[in-house]
């Protein structure tokens, strides 16, 4: 690969002018700004570290070329052939990892997300396989130091959900959960079952980019928000205000619906916030329709209608069909030890993008 020379005095650039906002006190005082500013001026010093790194290595690859093709010391020419074979290697592998800093990265992936669980086929069943992966997603939250906070919920009266959404927020948020979005596959025996017969059941999983306002325009002429009683299972009252909030956005028939808190504002700022996240998802879909049209992604597609993982408890066996990896540790999993196949996924994601 040849050093793209031109890219990278503009990033040089870039580079020097970030130094000049982080040193700014009265830039500090928006701290929205400066822990943005603060990202972006990382990444440009590790690329700019690294190829100051290869420029070093060139020279002496050009250094040793010298020495050989100059002198007749067999010996000397043996050891300059030796440590060229070496510092190329470095150089190439340093080269590569220039190409994948490169890559635009998805400014989505460092926000905060909102997580969508439901129930699919398997009735109860899979309404419990919803309140499973929910704790799972609560335990990996936990390691990542990620903040949870339930937005709406439907429990079930077997201790399961039909839907559960949640918002997660940390560091690369978005940027790690985006490819658990996709339908979920359990294999087990219910305990409801008499027989022993292992059953089938299937959970969606949607993952959002969680938007701030100045991320989408929502016109309010667009919207019809009703408020209405919350009720529980089986048809009690929770409370006896009208608190839970219905939000319809009459353009593209969206609807979300909050009745989890006793505020009517908390429960209608939750439900502005999921529905701004799936407004923010429909243009994303848009415009990944567009770019899959020229070339299907296997990894990032977003595809929510699409099988990516097969949990079977008889074997404790879990699949990720996308990238065909498969662990036998399903307890594990289970409580939130993720890492495994979400380093997997992000790696395969990278090489997709390296190879396009």
């Amino acid at each position: 690969m040849q050093i793209p020379e031109e890219k990278i005095v503009s990033l040089s650039e870039e580079y020097q002018e970030l130094k000049k906002d982080i040193y700014d006190p009265a830039k500090m005082s928006d701290q929205r700004y400066y822990s943005k500013i603060s990202r972006r001026f990382k990444e440009l010093q590790e690329v700019l570290d690294l190829y100051k790194s290869i420029k070093d290595l060139e020279s002496t690859i050009k250094e040793n070329n010298e020495i050989i093709d100059s002198t007749q010391d067999k010996e000397l020419i043996v050891l300059a052939e030796e440590e060229s074979i070496d510092i190329q290697n470095s150089f190439d592998k340093k080269i590569t990892e220039l190409r994948e800093l490169l890559i635009p990265k998805d400014p989505n992936d460092e926000k905060d997300a909102i997580v969508e669980i439901r129930a699919g086929t398997g009735g109860d069943e899979a309404a419990l396989f919803v309140a499973d992966l929910f704790r799972m997603y609560n335990y990996f939250a936990d390691k990542k130091n990620w903040e949870m906070s339930i937005l709406s919920s439907n429990p079930t009266g077997v201790g399961g959900f039909k839907e559960i959404i949640f918002s997660l927020a940390g560091d690369q948020v978005y940027g790690t959960m985006r490819f658990e979005s996709g339908v979920h596959r359990v294999q087990r025996v219910p305990e409801t079952e008499s027989q022993g017969r292992v059953h089938t059941s299937a959970i969606s999983v949607a993952v959002l980019p969680e938007v701030d306002e100045i991320d989408i325009e929502i016109n309010p002429a667009d919207l019809k928000i009703d408020v209405y009683r919350s009720s529980g299972h089986g048809g009690q009252s929770v409370n006896t205000t009208d608190s839970a909030v219905r939000i319809t956005h009459e353009p593209t028939g969206l609807v979300v619906t909050c009745q989890d808190e006793k505020s009517q504002l908390k429960n209608k700022n939750k439900a502005f916030k999921v529905l701004r996240s799936r407004l923010y998802d429909m243009e994303l879909a848009k415009h990944e329709a567009e770019i899959s049209a020229e070339r299907k992604s296997q990894v990032g597609s977003g595809d929510r209608s699409a099988k990516i993982r097969t949990y079977n408890f008889p074997q404790s066996r879990v699949t990720d069909h996308r990238i065909n990896l498969t662990s036998f540790k399903l307890n594990d999993i289970l409580l939130g030890e993720l890492d495994e196949f979400i380093n997997a996924l992000k790696l395969a994601y990278r090489n997709e993008k390296v190879e396009n």
